[in-house]
C-alpha cells in the first residue's frame, strides 16, 4: 500500500492520501480522543503523541498536529497507523453515519436563496476546500449573513479568514444579491 501525503495551507495539518475510500458519504471531524470512539482509525491516530484532530473525507485523512510537535517525526508515525489500519481490514467508521452537522433553524422564507448558496458551496468551494484537506458545512442564513463552519485543515488556518472574505463572501454576494456577509462558526 502506497500512501500519499500533501502539504494543506495550514502548516499544522498534513493530508494523506491512502489511495482507497475513506469514507463513503459525508466527513468526519474528530478534535479528542474521547470524540474519536466510534472511529477505529481515528482512535488510532489519537495514540499517537502529538496528533490534536483528526478529519475524515472521502478519500484522505486530514491530521492536525500540536504546536510543539515536528512533522518529521509525526509523519511516519502517522503513515503507519495509517497503513496498518488499512490493512487490518477494520472499518473507518463503527457506524456508517459521518458527523452530523445540524443547521440553525433559517428565519423567513428564503428557501431559494438558501437553495442557490448551499449549491454554489457544494460546487465551487467543497471541491477546492477538500483539495486543501478541509471541508466546509453550511449552518444557516439570516439577516443576509451566511454562517459556514471550516473543518479539518481549514479549522485554524491562517489563511482561512481571507478564504472566507476575500474567496467566499465575494462569491457568494456576486452570484446571491441577498448575501452581504459571510461568517464562521465554530
Amino acid at each position: 500500500m502506497f500512501i500519499q501525503t500533501e502539504d494543506t495551507p495550514n502548516p499544522a495539518a498534513l493530508k494523506f492520501l491512502p489511495g482507497k475510500a475513506v469514507l463513503e458519504t459525508g466527513v468526519a471531524d474528530f478534535t479528542s480522543h474521547e470524540a474519536a470512539q466510534r472511529s477505529p482509525l481515528a482512535r488510532l491516530l489519537f495514540e499517537i503523541d502529538g496528533v490534536a484532530g483528526v478529519f475524515l473525507g472521502s478519500d484522505f485523512v486530514t491530521v492536525t498536529k500540536s504546536g510543539d510537535k515536528s512533522w518529521q517525526v509525526l509523519k511516519p508515525m502517522v503513515l503507519g497507523a495509517v497503513m496498518d489500519h488499512f490493512t487490518s481490514g477494520a472499518p473507518v467508521m463503527e457506524t456508517s453515519e459521518a458527523a452530523a452537522d445540524d443547521e440553525f433553524s433559517d428565519e423567513g422564507d428564503e428557501g431559494e436563496i438558501i437553495a442557490q448558496i448551499k449549491e454554489l458551496i457544494d460546487t465551487r468551494v467543497r471541491p477546492a476546500v477538500a483539495q486543501d484537506g478541509g471541508d466546509i458545512i453550511y449552518k444557516g442564513f439570516k439577516s443576509g449573513t451566511v454562517y459556514l463552519s471550516l473543518r479539518g485543515s481549514c479549522a485554524g488556518c491562517p489563511s482561512s479568514t481571507a478564504t472566507l472574505k476575500m474567496g467566499i463572501e465575494n462569491m457568494l454576494k456576486h452570484y446571491v444579491p441577498e448575501v452581504l456577509q459571510v461568517e464562521a462558526m465554530a
